[in-house]
């Protein structure tokens, strides 16, 4: 269980940053991020970049700001605006003033950094990792590089400042032009959210002083050809860029160790001369390693890591110092016979589960954010993320390696990256093409080592066009690319890559959950790139921090009308009608606003929970499921719609729904055929399991019982257990409870579905590319009668290492007169006090009958001394609040384990 801090959200507004000069120490080999800047717009600073970046230009007025804060992100952290997640309150920021657009002209970065009197000897790079759109690169009074050379929002470009930076202060200075995504290869937001005001203009991966000596070490690689299928060998490729800075000769020697093995080589580098060196097992027998330790996926077994360190030496002084962290798998895909593309992690055949990221609208950084999201997928049971463009920085990488998470990345969609692609689309002259391939080149160094890394779309929506299609690829391959290359997310494909093998048919609005049984469109069969039923509610603490009080009553009274939070205004996505529409036809008229966020979370449970396990139902069918990614897995800003998780990382409806679907031993229900299928994710068969299904009326009645025992499971496989017959005397809404246990009778696996005798049916010749509309919808509206009653509650605490541990027993009494149905418990710091989050729970949103008893535990960060109570809610539970028994206390430190 990975440690989570006490805070892990953005908040819209920080106090102003401290600024101060980046003192730049390490010598050679050291890299050092520029700590922080103080900017201005260039409608107020209107000197030029000569002025601007020497000593003593005043700054008074300039706003200080974060490393990789872009402007709008910088002017967040200053206070200059309030709130701007909170209703529309976005919109005033993209409304020009009286002064006029904040946004249309550059905006100047000015840093100072101080380096030590070693710096004589030695090389000063500075390193751009992206800029957004571009900018002017200033030194010291000297133009180093202009905006057509420091272009696009992924090339990675250095810059040997060495002539013109001494001893002591120093000046950077960019001059930052705007972005647009419609006319630059920056980054665009489309229908996720609304576009931010500044587009993300700034160096929003920051900029790096790289020091070394006459010879720089750059893009160390280590490649692996892993034996298959018994795993046993593998052969290890080490390369890294070797260049001579200087306009005199040098003899370098490289060496290094990997995974244990002493490396070294010396070679002769011509003035301004740059050479690869290579280290094979046929040069060095050391690197063709017995039994490695292999890297798989969370749920097939563990994830170890190597470390390469690389140091170049010239005349016996230290001259540079690289290192890399890589992974030993192997990762291939194929095309089933159905035309889909399947992944093969290490030999084996692995069915893609996971979700589309989103950064935070404005890019901000904040690293124990992302390893709290990292930990949520763990918790999801989910194995991938696809990142659509919005391509993050290394600290993602490594951590999908450390957690065993999957990443599909690729290209953005829509605005100019596929620009070209479209007919009538803006065409892309030779600056673009030249940025493109910039980019390519950069993400493929940067992702290539991470064994997390299992593919690059170099198309998403579209496929690129034959000239770029080539390039991509090319550069791809030049870097020494292993993992598969998919010409896009959808059914298109090209020349160099073949077929995609993925279908992007939708939905991404609201269908029913026996949508995800049919064997066409977005149906569970084939590679799903992006696919969802939409709407997405977070629950009722969190609307009320999102949307204002005419636009709650919005929500449930007016699904006609646009939603502000819900996508882009000029999306069909704005209006939540077709989610409402059915929440009402199913459960019942929406009574007010607590109703409605009750009879949402109902139904995100049960339609995520029904997308997963279609997909997990078919994974080794005859027309098999190969992938599925849920449209999306989180936010880059509070929303109503596409995410497993919600922008305050509190975890609801869609969420456990998810976790359920995703256990690693799982038994399910199947919508179209009412078979019981056992579905195991790891790669452990499984032998003796018991399982118990019961169907039950809504007065409890028990309606069908079935016990089977001696039950054995191959792993990586589904079987189907029985199919439940027709019953005749069942109640119009009716449940079904099954339950998996181990030889010993340890639980496994519990679920629970409310269903109805009357089907959802579909209209399928209407479907258009986000949804297929309903003619007749389930009747589950008896819900609304059920009687209410309430669970006894035992609730303890442990703590150690500032990790809480709560388990809390939930007990419905034998004489209680109905189901306590979707119970929810939540964690709040004191009675009456702020969520606990973030948080991990085993489970949630659990259905007991009469007689029944469940523990469920959750780990969280200890903050205050305050003890924290349990807050139990239900579908017909009313909401209490149960004191939590701490047991002991410890303060020994506890070693996170993922």
């Amino acid at each position: 269980m990975a440690a989570l801090a006490a805070s892990a959200g953005l908040s819209p507004a920080h106090a102003a940053n401290a600024y101060a000069p980046t003192q730049v120490h390490g010598g050679a080999g050291s890299i050092t991020a520029v700590a922080n800047w103080q900017i201005q717009s260039s409608d107020k600073a209107q000197q030029a970049g000569a002025e601007i970046s020497r000593a003593g230009f005043s700054t008074d007025g300039w706003y200080p700001v974060s490393g990789r804060a872009t402007v709008m992100a910088g002017l967040l952290e200053n206070g200059v605006y309030k709130d701007v997640f909170y209703s529309d309150n976005l919109r005033a920021v993209q409304v020009p003033d009286a002064s006029g657009n904040l946004f249309v002209n550059p905006w100047w970065y000015r840093s100072e950094f101080a380096l030590a009197d070693g710096a004589r000897s030695l090389h000063t790079l500075l390193r751009t990792n992206g800029m957004i759109a571009s900018a002017d690169l200033w030194v010291n009074g000297h133009l180093v590089a202009d905006h057509a050379n420091v272009a696009g929002a992924y090339p990675v470009q250095e810059f040997d400042v060495t002539p013109w930076v001494h001893a002591g202060g120093n000046v950077l200075a960019l001059n930052v032009h705007p972005g647009d995504p419609r006319r630059s290869l920056s980054i665009g937001w489309v229908d996720w959210n609304p576009t931010p005001p500044d587009n993300n203009m700034g160096p929003w991966r920051g900029v790096d002083i790289v020091q070394t000596g006459p010879v720089e070490l750059r893009f160390p690689q280590v490649s692996s050809a892993l034996s298959l299928p018994d795993l046993a060998h593998a052969a290890l490729t080490v390369k890294v860029e070797v260049r001579n800075l200087d306009t005199v000769a040098h003899e370098a020697t490289v060496s290094g160790v990997v995974a244990g093995v002493s490396l070294r080589k010396t070679i002769q580098l011509a003035p301004n001369q740059t050479q690869t060196v290579s280290f094979t097992p046929s040069t060095d027998p050391g690197l063709d390693l017995s039994h490695p330790k292999v890297w798989w996926p969370i749920g097939m077994g563990e994830h170890p890591l190597y470390t390469l360190q690389m140091t170049a030496t010239v005349d016996g002084a230290t001259s540079d110092q690289a290192d890399a962290t890589f992974g030993i798998r192997s990762v291939s895909s194929k095309l089933t016979a159905q035309g889909y593309r399947l992944f093969f992690v290490n030999g084996k055949p692995v069915l893609i589960r996971g979700g589309g990221w989103a950064p935070d609208m404005f890019l901000r950084d904040d690293p124990q954010r992302m390893e709290t999201e990292f930990s949520y997928v763990q918790n999801l049971g989910l194995n991938t993320i696809r990142s659509e463009g919005k391509l993050e920085n290394a600290r993602f990488y490594d951590l999908a390696d450390r957690y065993g998470i999957m990443i599909l990345a690729g290209w953005e969609c829509c605005d100019k990256w596929e620009s070209a692609a479209k007919t009538g689309g803006a065409p892309w002259d030779a600056a673009d093409e030249a940025v493109a391939q910039a980019s390519m080149a950069s993400e493929a160094r940067l992702l290539r080592n991470h064994p997390s890394i299992i593919g690059f779309l170099i198309g998403s929506d579209n496929a690129p066009p034959a000239a770029l299609a080539k390039m991509y690829v090319d550069t791809l391959q030049a870097q020494d690319w292993q993992t598969p290359i998919v010409a896009a997310a959808s059914d298109q494909g090209t020349a160099e890559t073949g077929s995609s093998g993925m279908k992007m048919a939708g939905p991404y609005d609201w269908i029913p959950p026996v949508y995800w049984y049919a064997d066409k469109l977005g149906g569970a069969f084939g590679f799903d790139s992006e696919v969802s039923a939409g709407a997405d509610i977070p629950r009722l603490e969190d609307l009320t921090q999102m949307l204002s009080p005419p636009e709650l009553e919005t929500l449930w009274k007016y699904p006609q009308l646009r939603q502000y939070h819900a996508s882009a205004d000029w999306s069909p996505f704005a209006r939540i009608e077709p989610f409402d529409t059915a929440l009402a036809a199913r459960y019942g008229a929406v009574k007010n606003l607590a109703d409605y966020v009750a009879k949402a979370q109902l139904d995100n449970y049960d339609n995520v929970r029904a997308q997963f396990e279609a997909f997990n139902a078919h994974m080794d069918a005859a027309k098999p499921s190969t992938g599925v990614i849920y449209w999306m897995l989180n936010n880059a800003w509070p929303s109503l719609h596409w995410h497993l998780y919600d922008y305050f990382l509190n975890p609801a409806g869609a969420y456990f729904g998810a976790k359920k679907a995703n256990e690693p031993l799982h038994i399910q229900y199947s919508y179209d055929t009412g078979a019981i299928v056992l579905v195991n994710q790891t790669l452990t068969d499984e032998h003796g399991l018991q399982a118990n299904i019961h169907v039950r009326n809504l007065d409890g009645s028990v309606q069908y019982e079935k016990h089977l025992q001696d039950i054995d499971l191959e792993g990586n496989h589904t079987q189907q257990l029985t199919v439940l017959p027709a019953l005749p005397r069942l109640s119009r809404t009716y449940f079904v409870e099954l339950e998996l246990a181990s030889a010993d009778g340890k639980p496994l696996s519990r679920n629970v579905y409310w269903l109805s005798t009357q089907a959802d049916q579909l209209d399928w010749p209407h479907s258009n590319w986000y949804l297929t509309p309903v003619t007749h919808y389930a009747d589950l509206t008896a819900l609304q009668s059920l009687p209410a009653t309430a669970s006894e509650v035992h609730a303890t605490l442990q703590q150690a290492g500032g990790e809480n541990t709560v388990s809390v027993t939930l007990t419905l009494p034998a004489s209680s007169k109905a189901v306590a149905l979707f119970q929810h418990l939540a964690i709040r710091r004191a009675a009456g006090g702020q969520l606990a989050l973030p948080v991990l729970w085993s489970d949630n949103d659990v259905t007991l009958w009469p007689g029944e008893s469940l523990t469920l535990t959750a780990h969280y960060a200890g903050q205050g001394s305050a003890p924290p109570v349990i807050e139990v809610s239900g579908w017909n539970v009313p909401t209490r609040n149960v004191p939590v028994a701490v047991e002991h206390r410890t303060d020994a430190a506890q070693e996170p384990t993922h």
